[in-house]
């Protein structure tokens, strides 16, 4: 809805205490129901109280008369000085009530969403209507216009453009001058206001203002700095605040559009922001009397003067890029840590929330790109420590929820209108549940409402902003609603977000001072909910295996106590064991991989915290030989041997102590005692198991040695690592097919290695008795000894009889007595020429070096 201009009886008048109040209907008389919470609270700290008059009348400087008289003198005529002094003095504290402008109305009852308009929707997008009923019955908003209603201008006679034209000449004066007294700066000020009131019907008027912008921008930039930040003793901000708020009614704004209005808007929020708090004021004041104001009167007049200036910058504000301005130079104040600072910061916002609200008419394309921001900012502010932030902030998410609604109903298409009425469903369904003000003391339920209408980059925002939250050390309220607002967003949100990993980032960062145990399980919830969603479950784990080894004890801390339900763990689990088989398929001569080394830490602080237990049994198998294949990779390698990222590491925090091996071992070990293998724990400690695993040359003695105590004590895990291997054999480089080699040859111990076919086990034997690596001779022949005590599977073997012979003029011993060995037990299943053959052979090493081949 259009409005109309605003008349010379403007609303600002009230911060000035202009000759009558208007009041709203509902509060007209003496039966009239109590205003509004949100009004309640700001009279009591940002109005101005009721103060005997001074001795003389009230000068209003926006009246016509003024603006007469003043036309028909020189502005600096002593009695002019008198008057206009004697005026801005006294009416800085009136007796009349200040009506507080924007109030919501009672917003203790239920909310109806009104879905049935969703209904009749048509197809095309672009038709789509919201009626302001629709919207303000959603938050509760009365559909009243403005508290102040806006008067037309009166057309002036020609006997005013003289008028005018001294205004104009004052103001020139001033761009060419000085402006050393109060006085004279007050006097600029109301001449430049009234001046702005002609401007609909004053073409002189807007060429000068509008020529001249530079000017009055660097005027009032030298006004407010030469006012200290200290102290409150002259109405100069309060007039500042007045007359941009005049010139922005009539679209002249001088606060958006270039540099130095930006300084300039910047430069009048830190004037009033930042100002003592009241109390300092008034103990100030008692110590200076300034001896011409009420000193905590006149801040509550310019702070009032300040909050409606920010209302008049969103009246009309179809783009909302009026509203990202003001809130990109609040937003540091939101976040103060002085409470004062944040009262007053909260409280601007929410009027302005309130007055954007009422007069929403929003048209594309939309430049507020920072509506995630903007809500966890406010949600946050309602589980501030000080009473009323947390009171002003839940008054200006009310509106921020009306805001919110219309711009999405705005922006949305046909694709999304699906998406979008079952945002309002849901909305409707949650706000039911609470009343207003419970939920807008509750910071999950504000997350919960709002989840259902952000975008995915407005999501990766609230997240980002209620991390920030998480550094508020001095107030653990803000980190307990962060902790709150976070882990209900990401619940509530699945799998909507972007850039995972640098929300992973922050998080990863902020551990370290967080040290409410509350919010620290909630942030690791909140990892935990994300590495649970398949969707992320590698983005998660390959930012966190980023970090130094062995992590510090926040991460590890993170690692050891995942909260994820029980059908997610075998895959989490699943997922990071393939970070490290990964590493392991490449060439042995390059460095070795730094994420083998990560993963490799991350599994053993997963095996210590123990909440992935069920998917720890059941991937038993894989865990036991992926991290034995890694321990052979890591032999007499140090960490100057891996490919670290570099900055990762500092050269004083890389300690030679630390080893890719020390840490195969140890996740080895705790794997074997949380999956109470403690037996065959001990049989490795006692006969010296992990000395053999960490040697170059006994690493597969070791291996033997684990195997064979599996087998004996836990033939069921041995048989699911049997089967296991089946496959893997042939896989990985060489490192990694000994090592499965060694663990498989020790298992054909086991009668189930009957039940395998004779490709899986005979077949393959006989391949490594070819191989050019006599390791893997020496394990085929080792093999075959086991398996030859199975009468079934002596066919097959004696088949390989002339392989074996020909291993009887290897060089190594073990070869040559094993398959020494193996003949012994073919001897009674030899035909004539092949027992020849053999005995030609054995003759010629009776006269061997080796005295073990002779005994033999």
């Amino acid at each position: 809805m259009p409005l109309p201009y605003r008349g010379r009886g403007s609303r600002l008048a009230s911060s000035r205490g202009a000759s009558t109040s208007v009041h709203s209907p509902r509060r007209a008389g003496r039966g009239a129901p109590s205003s509004s919470h949100a009004l309640r609270l700001t009279r009591r700290r940002h109005s101005s109280e009721q103060v005997p008059p001074g001795p003389e009348p009230q000068a209003d400087f926006r009246s016509g008369k003024w603006l007469q008289e003043h036309a028909g003198g020189d502005a600096r005529d002593s009695q002019q000085t008198a008057r206009a002094g004697m005026g801005s003095r006294h009416r800085i504290c009136s007796q009349e009530e200040v009506v507080i402008p924007c109030d919501s109305d009672n917003d203790s009852g239920s909310v109806d969403l009104q879905l049935s308009n969703l209904e009749d929707i048509k197809k095309d997008p672009s038709s789509l209507e919201l009626t302001d009923s629709d919207i303000f019955d959603i938050t509760g908003l009365s559909q009243e216009s403005f508290i102040y209603s806006y008067r037309h201008l009166t057309q002036q006679g020609p006997d005013n453009e003289a008028n005018v034209e001294r205004l104009i000449q004052s103001i020139q004066e001033v761009f060419n001058g000085e402006l050393q007294s109060e006085f004279e700066k007050l006097t600029f000020l109301r001449s430049l206001s009234s001046l702005s009131q002609t401007l609909p019907y004053d073409e002189t008027t807007e060429s000068f203002i509008h020529s001249h912008i530079t000017d009055i921008v660097h005027v009032l930039n030298m006004l407010i700095e030469e006012e200290p930040l200290h102290s409150l003793f002259s109405s100069v901000r309060q007039e500042v605040f007045i007359t941009i708020a005049n010139l922005s009614y009539q679209d002249i704004h001088l606060l958006f559009g270039s540099e130095d209005r930006a300084d300039l808007f910047s430069l009048i929020t830190k004037s009033i922001i930042a100002l003592p708090s009241v109390e300092t004021l008034i103990q100030l004041q008692e110590i200076m009397p300034s001896g011409s104001y009420n000193t905590e009167c006149l801040y509550r007049q310019t702070f009032q003067a300040f909050s409606e200036m920010l209302q008049s910058l969103v009246v009309k504000d179809p783009h909302l890029e009026n509203l990202d301005t003001i809130f990109k130079q609040m937003d540091p104040w939101l976040q103060s840590t002085k409470d004062h600072e944040r009262e007053r910061a909260t409280a601007s916002m929410a009027q302005v929330l309130k007055c954007l609200s009422r007069h929403l008419s929003l048209k594309l394309p939309l430049r507020f790109q920072r509506l995630g921001h903007f809500v966890a900012l406010m949600a946050l502010l309602c589980g501030d420590s000080v009473t009323e932030v947390a009171e002003e902030a839940a008054e200006g998410m009310h509106c921020l929820l009306h805001v919110t609604l219309r711009l999405k109903c705005t922006i949305y298409d046909k694709k999304n209108h699906p998406n979008l009425r079952r945002a309002m469903k849901k909305c409707q369904e949650l706000l039911e549940l609470y009343s207003i003000k419970q939920f807008y003391s509750c910071p999950f339920k504000i997350a919960q409402i709002f989840e259902a209408f952000l975008n995915s980059n407005e999501l990766f925002q609230f997240v980002m902003t209620t991390l920030d939250g998480l550094e508020n050390l001095k107030h653990p309220c803000t980190q307990k609603s962060a902790g709150e607002l976070l882990i209900t967003m990401v619940k509530n949100a699945e799998s909507r977000f972007e850039k995972v990993p640098e929300i992973m980032g922050v998080i990863c960062a902020r551990l370290s001072i967080i040290s409410q145990p509350r919010v620290r399980r909630q942030i690791i919830n909140t990892v935990s909910l994300f590495i649970s969603r398949p969707k992320y479950t590698d983005i998660v784990i390959g930012h966190l295996l980023c970090h130094p080894v062995p992590y510090d004890r926040h991460l590890a801390e993170l690692w050891r106590t995942l909260e994820v339900e029980l059908p997610s763990t075998t895959w989490i689990l699943w997922r990071l064991l393939r970070k490290l088989q990964k590493c392991h398929n490449e060439p042995t001569h390059e460095k070795m991989a730094y994420v083998a080394v990560a993963a490799t830490d991350a599994l053993y602080e997963v095996f210590v915290g123990n909440r992935l237990q069920a998917a720890t049994f059941r991937l038993f198998p894989q865990l036991l030989m992926t991290l034995l294949i890694q321990i052979h990779h890591s032999i007499g390698l140090t960490m100057s041997d891996v490919a670290v990222p570099s900055g990762l590491y500092t050269e004083q925090e890389m300690s030679s102590e630390v080893t890719p091996l020390c840490f195969a071992i140890q996740a080895t070990k705790s794997l074997l005692l949380r999956t109470l293998c403690w037996q065959e724990f001990n049989i490795m400690e006692k006969n010296k198991g992990w000395t053999l695993l960490e040697g170059k040359e006994c690493h597969l003695q070791g291996v033997s040695l684990l195997a064979n105590a599996l087998l004996e004590r836990n033939h069921l895990l041995a048989h699911k690592v049997m089967y296991l291997l089946v496959p893997l054999l042939n896989r990985g480089n060489d490192k990694h097919k000994l090592t499965s080699a060694g663990f498989f040859v020790e298992l054909l111990q086991s009668p189930v290695a009957r039940r395998l076919p004779s490709i899986y086990s005979i077949v393959r034997l006989k391949d490594w008795l070819h191989h050019g690596n006599r390791v893997f001779k020496f394990l085929a022949l080792r093999g075959l000894r086991y398996l030859i005590k199975h009468q079934d599977m002596r066919e097959d073997i004696r088949s390989l009889l002339p392989c074996i012979l020909d291993l009887l003029c290897e060089t190594d011993e073990k070869i040559v007595l094993l398959a020494i060995q193996i003949l012994l037990q073919l001897v009674g299943t030899m035909d004539f020429t092949t027992l020849t053959a053999m005995m030609k052979t054995l003759f010629t090493l009776f006269g061997d070096v080796l005295p073990t081949a002779c005994r033999v």
